[in-house]
């Protein structure tokens, strides 16, 4: 019997080359595909696939890691596998937090995807590579939260913006700034603006 894969990826292309390789073990049946989250979702609730093959990043609307809780919510629920580009440890920690049944990088051969989709079908977890250890290291380490304005106030640091200037961004006074600044290498264990905005763009925060 094989295993019904829906596709959430935004680029067609990505989705084509995918069908052809599933398709071509005769394990595997393609029974949808869908560009966006959103309609990723909606198409799982009328195929009902075993397994979801979702991209991280899907353009406007909601990402792979919001589809997943989605999806993983729906009843019956499919096995959802991360294939993707990016290998932070803020969106791969959030995959499998979400639910994801694994996480694979786009440049893997077609055989550890098709092994994936197998694995994650018989109710597996599959993380092939030092993607496990991430993964464990993780959640015995969670990565620090931000506040959103904590965030915003890196997210302008890493402009290159000065105290003043992101005072003035955020109608604040710059003292408020130098507060914030203060939480933020608290919190990432830092010193220094350069360093703080190293390990968040690391961590996948801003």
């Amino acid at each position: 019997m094989s295993v019904r894969v829906m596709l959430i990826d935004d680029h067609p292309v990505v989705r084509s080359g995918l069908r052809a390789v599933l398709e071509a073990t005769g394990r595997i049946e393609v029974v949808g595909e869908a560009a966006t989250g959103e309609e990723g979702v909606l198409l799982a609730q009328s195929l009902q696939p075993d397994v979801v093959l979702c991209d991280l990043r899907l353009g406007s609307g909601i990402d792979g890691i919001a589809a997943t809780k989605q999806l993983r919510a729906l009843s019956p629920a499919p096995a959802v596998l991360m294939l993707t580009t990016f290998d932070r440890d803020a969106e791969l920690i959030g995959a499998i937090e979400a639910g994801a049944a694994g996480y694979l990088l786009k440049d893997v051969a077609p055989e550890t995807i098709i092994e994936g989709i197998e694995r994650a079908a018989t109710g597996g977890l599959f993380l092939p590579g030092d993607l496990a250890a991430r993964v464990l290291s993780g959640m015995r380490q969670p990565l620090p939260k931000l506040t959103e304005r904590e965030v915003e106030v890196l997210r302008l640091t890493a402009t290159g913006a000065t105290n003043r200037e992101i005072a003035r961004e955020l109608f604040v006074s710059e003292a408020t700034i130098k507060s914030h600044l203060s939480h933020i290498f608290g919190k990432l264990e830092v010193d220094s603006r350069s360093r703080a905005i190293r390990v968040a763009e690391d961590a996948g925060l801003i």
